[in-house]
């Protein structure tokens, strides 16, 4: 199976190297958008973002710095740089050395600046999002600047390790960056919700990190057969079967209290 995240806003600027760093897929349409982005004053980036003024201005200031190649000198891998709600779950950096391998071929996080990342992949610091209406020679948001690209990747990445499973573990503005179309996958997505008074709802912060931990069990148990998904019980949720419907998977469990 392959698996998929959202990328992150707050990032790790200290993370450690890991061996063997590769490079981004496409750094070339990242050099791109860095190009355009550089354009860009502070106050564009806020208003592109909807950021705060100290959050654009250090953007400007990392489109102004970002180089074209990425190296262990201005770069860190992707999958620890990246330290958000989901990388809490996922937890990265004690993934052993068997683990960080199966998952630089099984495990990818989307991203509006360099498209498809794997764990050791070597990224620079940004903030550009996917939703973000950003014009460029290839159309008027980031969604068509990559079309199918990323999709088409993901078909690759899924040849290249012989399966046709696809795990959903990306928002929805970061998924709908994969043209559907052009996809070739079987997509299973797992949705993590929390019961309180006999009512299930999703929990922002609780899913987010859940996805990362779903994420960490696949990885842990080298999965490739959607089914073991089922078992997954970290943070004490379980497999609804009732609630489910096709490739919605849903997992449920009591509201965490205080």
């Amino acid at each position: 199976m392959l698996i998929v995240v959202s990328p992150a806003k707050r990032l790790n600027e200290k993370a450690v190297m890991l061996p063997d760093a590769t490079l981004p897929v496409f750094q070339d349409a990242a050099n791109e958008l860095a190009d355009y982005a550089r354009e860009l004053t502070p106050d564009d980036l806020q208003k592109l973002m909807k950021i705060s003024d100290k959050l654009a201005r250090l953007n400007a200031g990392r489109f102004a710095a970002f180089e074209p190649v990425s190296t262990v000198e201005n770069a860190k891998p992707a999958a620890l740089l990246f330290s958000g709600d989901t990388y809490t779950g996922l937890e990265a950096a004690t993934l052993d050395a068997d683990e960080m391998d199966w998952a630089q071929d099984h495990f990818c996080m989307l991203s509006g600046l360099y498209g498809l990342l794997r764990p050791r992949d070597l990224i620079q610091a940004y903030r550009l999002e996917m939703g973000s209406r950003l014009k460029t020679a290839r159309g008027k948001n980031l969604y068509e600047f990559w079309g199918d690209r990323i999709a088409l990747a993901l078909n690759e990445a899924a040849a290249q390790v012989g399966t046709d499973v696809l795990v959903n573990c990306a928002s929805v503005e970061y998924f709908d960056a994969v043209d559907r179309d052009a996809l070739n996958l079987r997509v299973i997505t797992p949705v993590f919700m929390e019961e309180k008074a006999g009512t299930p709802k999703i929990v922002s912060f609780f899913a987010k990190k859940a996805r990362g931990a779903m994420a960490r069990f696949i990885i842990e148990r080298r999965l490739t057969d959607p089914e073991g998904m089922k078992d997954f019980d970290t943070g004490g949720y379980r497999y609804n079967a009732d609630m489910s419907e096709g490739d919605r998977w849903v997992f449920l469990r009591d509201y965490p209290e205080a």
